[in-house]
């Protein structure tokens, strides 16, 4: 947090209480991928005056400090996830087609494909978004 403190800082934000509220709901949700009405949802729990305004202005502030990163699965809504990496490389991720469960890959195995990719065609790789569309273990039953 002392980080997120800082990048607000250090381009003249300030971390209120209404974006912390935000940035936390997506940090205890982590795993879920929530989208723009599910995170306000949460947080009008605790802050019920926050607008879905601020929720909204909030992400984009977020994302423009590289801080979340706006994912899509191709299913109509934006969702968004923690940026963990200071290197903005993105992991995979695994879409159930029946559920809409989303499973994180922490694997990049696509390393050496990037490389060879750069090589070949002169190209500098600075990220790729993988998403692989099947149906979890639970669907498969």
């Amino acid at each position: 947090m002392d980080d997120v403190k800082e990048k607000f800082k250090e381009n003249g934000y300030k971390l209120t209480t209404q974006r912390r509220a935000i940035l936390d709901v997506i940090i205890e949700n982590h795993d879920k991928h929530l989208n723009p009405e599910e995170i306000y949802d949460i947080v009008k729990i605790k802050y019920p005056e926050i607008g879905i305004a601020t929720v909204y202005r909030t992400l984009q502030l977020l994302e423009k400090l590289n801080i979340i990163y706006r994912l899509n699965f191709d299913d109509g809504y934006n969702r968004y996830e923690l940026n963990y990496s200071s290197e903005n490389h993105h992991h995979h991720h695994l879409i159930c087609l029946k559920c809409g469960k989303v499973t994180e890959v922490k694997m990049d195995l696509l390393e050496n494909l990037e490389t060879q990719i750069e090589v070949e065609n002169g190209f500098k790789i600075v990220d790729h978004n993988v998403k692989f569309f099947g149906y979890c273990i639970d669907c498969q039953k």
